[in-house]
């Protein structure tokens, strides 16, 4: 899988001889070690295979080992489930996090729920109990889902405005996990099952709502995985950031020395390391209680 396109999604577009190939390539292991082939050369030898949904429960047992065995035993995997897949996809594969990936420090798949629904319409949400606005996500395409995914290191954490402020600690904290799974809300929630059995952590990006919580999700990734060790250039980069240190960051300046009548502070040029560690801790300290007092205050 190549920056969050996962194989799922190239399936479900694939035509029935192309599906037929996938599933053949993809389970070679487990057929060289006798445990599904006579599940497999009856699906390929003229029969029409099930539904997709049909066939993951079919033969999921058996290839579980295989299609969650990490190109990169050390790479951190993070599994993103929403509604709408290429959110993450598109965001998490430029730049910084292309990189990561590419580098193998960490595996990115954005899945759709979608796959693990169980009926012809793909149903994933339904109309509350006891009345009221809007659609619930059920339960059974998600406890599905996350139940293939889950590993006994996996950490399931779920994307919501009613959950606990996400802050530079909690990325950290994080970082050092090396599975997760990534759930993202839509319409009016979740139902609250998922919420009590499934989630270790119920994570907000701040005091708003969006349209939906895969692009909270990406949010929260990009935070993660720059912490991952080798995925910045320099180390010190992470360190310094704004909230690292408990307060926000001090100004920058680069080249020109003057602008349209603008100088670098003096004491930038000055080549006193000392001294400038001291004027920038003053500057930071100075941008925090003007901008953020609460920082200082807790």
């Amino acid at each position: 899988m190549k920056h969050g396109l996962n194989a799922r999604s190239r399936l479900k577009r694939a035509s029935a001889p192309a599906r037929h190939q996938f599933f053949s390539v993809k389970v070679s292991e487990a057929k060289e070690a006798g445990e599904i082939s006579g599940l497999l050369e009856r699906g390929i030898g003229g029969e029409l295979l099930p539904t997709l949904p049909e066939m993951r429960r079919r033969v999921h047992s058996f290839i579980k080992p295989f299609i969650h065995q990490s190109n990169n035993p050390t790479a951190v995997r993070i599994d993103i489930l929403s509604l709408f897949p290429q959110i993450a996809t598109a965001a998490l594969g430029e730049s910084m996090m292309k990189r990561a990936q590419e580098k193998g420090l960490v595996e990115i798949h954005s899945h759709n729920l979608r796959d693990w629904a169980r009926d012809k319409h793909r149903t994933t949400d339904d109309t509350p109990y006891g009345g009221g606005q809007g659609m619930v996500m059920k339960c059974e395409p998600i406890f599905a889902a996350i139940e293939e995914l889950r590993t006994p290191q996996s950490r399931v954490i779920l994307m919501s405005p009613a959950g606990s402020r996400f802050d530079q600690g909690t990325a950290a904290e994080f970082a050092r996990d090396s599975h997760l799974i990534i759930l993202c809300g839509h319409y009016e929630g979740l139902d609250q099952r998922i919420v009590e059995h499934l989630v270790a952590r119920e994570i907000s990006i701040g005091d708003y709502v969006l349209t939906n919580g895969a692009i909270a999700a990406v949010v929260v990734v990009d935070a993660i995985v720059r912490l991952i060790p080798g995925v910045l250039g320099d180390e010190l980069s992470a360190v310094e950031e704004s909230h690292s240190s408990g307060l926000l960051e001090f100004p920058h300046y680069t080249r020109p020395v003057e602008f349209r009548g603008w100088r670098v502070p003096d004491i930038l040029l000055s080549g006193n390391h000392a001294a400038i560690a001291k004027w920038r801790r003053e500057k930071a300290l100075e941008k925090t209680a003007r901008v953020r007092p609460d920082m200082l205050n807790s």
